[in-house]
């Protein structure tokens, strides 16, 4: 009955307040993965991104303005990875902040002697556990002029990490995936790059991978959805695990 009742609002928002033609096209031209998909499951996106901006609050902050095509581009964007997951994959959280460039979160650190240390590291964007999702704008707008970069596909992969606890690079995986193949994949991917960086061999994917497990699934994300080719072609093992996972075939 609960899911009944969730579809039919789902139906009556998408009916009442469907996104325009125009924005729908527009964001179309400026996010190449939508682009990619065929029309059946563009249509898709367009229902989940309808109904991602009715359900979150994208929050502009530092005097950025979002106009509505900005804001269905980031919906766009946001629900890429959850194109044949459904919008239920994003419950438990409800803010997009948005940044109009690279912020930098103070942070307070305590090293192993007990003293506390300020840190103050530059970013394009942060996921937190039940809390918001931060992204920057200008991240979002050059994103795709760099081979493989999508914050918001980032971010909203750190998300779906978190499902089962804390953001490790092992999300809650799909009834018949292996968790030991997935593992097996991850981890020999991990060390083989680890590898090739220490020799010196440019890497397939973005060395920011290597910071951590939990970096490694969401830039491995990124690449999944921005440049699957490269991926299938490097990293095959693990371009197929996210097809399991993400249900999909990017091209």
């Amino acid at each position: 009955m609960f899911n009944k009742i969730r579809n039919w609002r789902a139906r009556r928002i998408v009916a009442r307040r469907p996104i325009a033609e125009a924005l729908w096209r527009d964001a179309l031209r400026r996010c190449a993965p939508a682009r990619r998909l065929g029309a059946s499951d563009q249509a898709t996106l367009r229902v989940l991104a309808t109904l991602f901006l009715e359900s979150k609050s994208l929050e502009p902050v530092k005097g950025l303005e979002l106009d509505d095509a900005d804001r269905v581009l980031l919906a766009t964007h946001a629900c890429l990875p959850i194109l044949k997951l459904g919008l239920d994959w994003y419950d438990g959280w409800h803010s997009l902040i948005v940044y109009p460039g690279a912020f930098i979160p103070g942070r307070t650190q305590t090293d192993a002697a007990g003293v506390e240390h300020q840190t103050h590291t530059v970013m394009a964007g942060e996921a937190w556990g039940r809390g918001p999702v931060i992204v920057s704008w200008a991240d979002v707008l050059h994103g795709g002029t760099r081979p493989g970069h999508n914050v918001v596909v980032h971010e909203m992969a750190h998300k779906l990490d978190m499902l089962n606890g804390d953001a490790n690079g092992f999300p809650p995986l799909h009834r018949r995936m292996d968790r030991r193949v997935w593992t097996r994949v991850f981890s020999g991917a991990w060390d083989r790059l680890q590898a090739d960086r220490r020799d010196g061999v440019e890497l397939p994917i973005d060395p920011y991978a290597l910071e951590s497990p939990a970096e490694f699934f969401a830039v491995a994300s990124e690449q999944f959805f921005e440049a699957p080719a490269t991926l299938r072609e490097h990293l095959p093992d693990v371009y197929r695990q996210l097809e399991q996972f993400y249900r999909q075939h990017p091209f």
